[in-house]
């Protein structure tokens, strides 16, 4: 009866978390996103009607062809002044899509009113995609909460609190550039580690030692950048990309490798701590060496998808710009050293954090659980 008892809880509890989640749901998409025009200053009109006008070919500096179409629409305004008046509005879009886009019927978007006697005309500031962004949000939540479940509840909130955390600590920085952003990411990263860790996997040896093996792993790869930066005197980086930043480029650029390698790095922590406990779990009687072999064989398969996945990780962001400059007869090497000089020194990096954190969590989960044996 204890038994059925606890499943009948249980499954009320999963039930309650369900239904929550589901008017949490509705209430936050279906009305509220759908009706929140009360809530913007911008005016925001709804498209009703479209109506093609005509199209030309244009001509840029590199003598590349393109069409720019000009769509003549008629929209209703849905909050401000005027609201439930139409505008009309102009929207011209380019073949390529780069900066702009055709419009439908229904489609939402943020605009200027202008006043021409009893018609209203405008201009389009911005597409409105809130509606978007949050249906992207709740498929990840339900998706990892029917993964992770419990865990991926406590996910769920790690990531939210690490993204406050980022904010103000970026804010701090703002406020008082006098502050170091390594000392102020560094501070941050220690907060990251431990609160998504503990959130995650609880207070036990296993959480222990990956935070261990992070934070160590994360400081080495970083003190190992900079040693290899100071030593080459950053010859090779091209700091183009952050370059209308008005503080120290090379500050920047390693608070933002820091940051970077910091997941990749927690993953192969709490991936190597994992494995030895469970391994330890399913045969207590196993040897330190036997442990650390197997230890070692987990390693060396995880090795190389980590590192590659952090390649791609960064590298993926660059191929528009890459395309643009090949496109447009730039050298490739020339067209590589500029656009991907940061982005492959992130991702060596990393790759180097990677390696570095699996023997040090190999060993740091090994003596955790010989502490744990000795406790008996």
């Amino acid at each position: 009866m204890e038994v059925i008892r606890n499943q009948l809880t249980n499954l009320t509890r999963k039930q309650i978390v369900l239904y929550t989640l589901l008017i949490l749901f509705f209430i936050s998409y279906i009305l509220f996103v759908n009706y929140n025009y009360s809530f913007y200053k911008t005016p925001i009109a709804v498209i009703v009607e479209t109506d093609l006008q005509e199209t030309t070919e244009t001509v840029d500096p590199f003598q590349n062809k393109d069409q720019v179409t000009t769509q003549h629409l008629t929209a209703q305004l849905k909050n401000g002044k005027e609201k439930g008046r139409l505008i009309h509005l102009i929207n011209e879009y380019s073949t390529s899509g780069a900066y702009d886009h055709a419009f439908q019927a229904g489609d939402e978007v943020f605009v200027t009113i202008d006043s021409n006697g009893k018609e209203l005309t405008g201009t389009i500031k911005e597409v409105k995609r809130d509606k978007y962004l949050l249906l992207m949000i709740w498929v990840f939540i339900f998706t990892l909460l029917m993964v992770g479940q419990k865990q991926g509840l406590f996910a769920i909130i790690s990531l939210a609190v690490n993204a406050v955390l980022l904010s103000f600590a970026l804010d701090v920085y703002i406020q008082t550039s006098a502050t170091s952003l390594l000392l102020i990411c560094s501070i941050s990263a220690v907060l990251f580690t431990v609160i998504s860790l503990f959130l995650v996997n609880g207070f036990n040896e296993k959480t222990y030692a990956a935070i261990i093996a992070t934070l160590l792993g994360t400081f080495l790869s970083l003190l190992i950048t900079y040693l290899v930066m100071e030593i080459t005197s950053e010859k090779g980086l091209k700091y183009e990309e952050i370059q209308f930043i008005t503080r120290p480029y090379q500050m920047v650029f390693m608070a933002g490798l820091f940051i970077g390698s910091l997941g990749a790095v927690m993953d192969v922590a709490i991936t190597m701590s994992s494995s030895i406990f469970g391994v330890y779990e399913e045969n207590p009687g196993i040897s330190t060496k036997a442990l650390r072999k197997s230890g070692l064989d987990i390693g060396k398969d995880i090795m190389g998808t980590m590192t590659n996945i952090l390649f791609f990780a960064y590298i993926s962001g660059s191929i528009p710009i890459l395309i643009l400059y090949l496109k447009n007869a730039n050298p490739l090497g020339f067209t590589l050293s500029i656009n991907l000089s940061l982005e492959l020194a992130r991702a060596l990096a990393g790759g180097i954090g990677i390696v570095l954190t699996i023997p040090i969590g190999l060993y740091t989960a090994i003596f955790f659980v010989n502490r744990k044996r000795a406790r008996g």
